[in-house]
């Protein structure tokens, strides 16, 4: 007896939602080895042979202006857009990178990390600041969440970002205080107005060197060591011991286990049994991987009420892994509108809260734009599944194609009598609303 419809359901789910999307046959295979080998073979480390052969590109280290070049309307310019290129070059290559990956998991906990610790180029403005930043996210996005927050604190881009760099004793900036408060660790009401401005004086002293290639430096004479009082806790923190005092408190569990679910499971927050049961399994060790895990082993993960609207970029790297393309070999203004067209483009969240999710993805606009981006895809991708079927079952094999469990008999009659051009199909399908969600 094969497997039945739900279990084939949960297992779609994990290989879209832990992965990055189906390739031709792999879901098939994961079906075939069952959700528990899938979802072990998702979370388990191992080497990527599709990501090493997709290196990043050569970036060049964050300078200050020259001197000369402060009032040049000209050079300012040129520098900007170099630094925009720059930016553009990167976003693509991580798109490319997320779609040749063998081992999709530690991707996706990027991708995630990125709109949870959102941070934009279009203040950055350094792509090799936004790199560091990504592979941060990439070495420490599945293991111990302190580490992960630890490296943040300080990062140079967040740094940038959130006005760390200017950050001194006796003039404490509070932003970056706040928001690793309320949008990274601790969440709205867990914190007063006296714990930023406390928390905002154990930050002092980091800024970034543009001279030693962007990196971050602390400088003790910046720094105030004074006591500070955060949380009801009174001792001379600094940026490492206030961070461990946000990820040991409770709320920080919760808010974190909040976050993944809402991500990887169902946009309805979890019932309060279950948010203990997550936050039980992220544990003394805030061990990441065991949280998702928790999430998607949780009875709400195989509920099919737990409808996940797609992000515009896990639809559009789901589409380029089910057609064999990258993003690289599209026209760079299709991708570039596309993207825009969709509201989602690699690191340029729109602010420090990241992306939205849920409805606001599912627009009039967007579906548009949605469909001229997948006419791009349709016209460049491996139709070869689609072609190959007899135009009775094209449509079919078009939900195969793409990893869906099938269109709803209003979308499959609009469908059908696109069989006899299959791009127009396949792009068809790419935009319909089955495929912008994750059933």
């Amino acid at each position: 007896m094969g497997p039945s419809p739900t279990d084939r359901d949960a297992v779609r789910r994990l290989v879209v939602r832990v992965g990055l999307g189906p390739r031709t046959g792999e879901l098939d295979a994961a079906v075939a080895a069952g959700f528990d080998a899938t979802l072990s073979r998702l979370l388990t480390p191992a080497a990527d042979a599709g990501a090493d052969a997709t290196p990043p590109p050569a970036l060049a280290a964050p300078t200050r202006p020259a001197t000369g070049d402060r009032g040049d309307v000209a050079a300012r310019k040129a520098r900007r857009r170099a630094e925009a290129e720059q930016v553009q070059g990167l976003a693509v290559w991580w798109l490319d990178r997320m779609v040749a990956a063998d081992v999709p998991f530690p991707e996706r906990m990027t991708w995630f990390w990125h709109g949870h610790f959102a941070t934009s180029a279009r203040k950055v403005r350094s792509a090799a600041l936004m790199y560091g930043q990504n592979a941060a996210l990439r070495r420490l996005g599945r293991g111990d969440f302190r580490a992960l927050a630890q490296a943040m604190v300080v990062d140079p881009a967040m740094l940038v970002w959130l006005d760390g760099g200017g950050n001194r004793a006796g003039r404490p900036n509070e932003n970056l205080a706040r928001e690793f408060m309320e949008l990274f660790t601790l969440g709205i009401g867990n914190y007063t107005e006296n714990d930023v401005r406390e928390a905002a004086r154990a930050l002092t002293g980091w800024r970034v060197d543009a001279a030693a290639g962007g990196s971050a430096a602390f400088t003790p004479q910046n720094h105030d060591a004074g006591p500070k009082t955060v949380l009801g806790t009174t001792a001379a923190f600094d940026a490492p011991g206030l961070v461990d005092l946000l990820v040991g408190r409770p709320e920080s569990a919760r808010f974190v286990a909040g976050r993944v679910w809402g991500r990887f499971v169902s946009h309805t927050p979890p019932d309060p049994a279950t948010l203990d049961a997550l936050a039980a399994a992220y544990g003394p060790g805030r061990d990441i991987t065991a949280l998702v895990r928790a999430a998607v082993t949780a009875p709400a993960f195989r509920d099919p009420g737990s409808v996940l609207v797609r992000q515009p970029v896990e639809w559009l790297v789901a589409a380029l892994r089910a057609l064999k393309l990258r993003a690289s070999a599209l026209p760079p203004q299709a991708l570039r509108g596309g993207l825009v067209g969709l509201g989602q483009i690699p690191f340029a969240p729109p602010d420090v809260g990241g992306w939205p999710s849920g409805t606001p993805w599912l627009t009039t606009a967007s579906s548009l734009s949605r469909l001229r981006l997948a006419r791009a895809l349709a016209a460049k991708g491996d139709l070869g599944p689609v072609v190959d079927a007899p135009p009775a079952g094209r449509v079919d094999a078009t939900a195969a194609l793409l990893g869906l469990p099938g269109f709803t008999s209003r979308t499959a009659a609009a469908l059908a009598p696109l069989a006899a051009r299959p791009p127009d199909l396949v792009a068809a399908a790419l935009a319909s609303p089955e495929n912008a969600v994750s059933a």
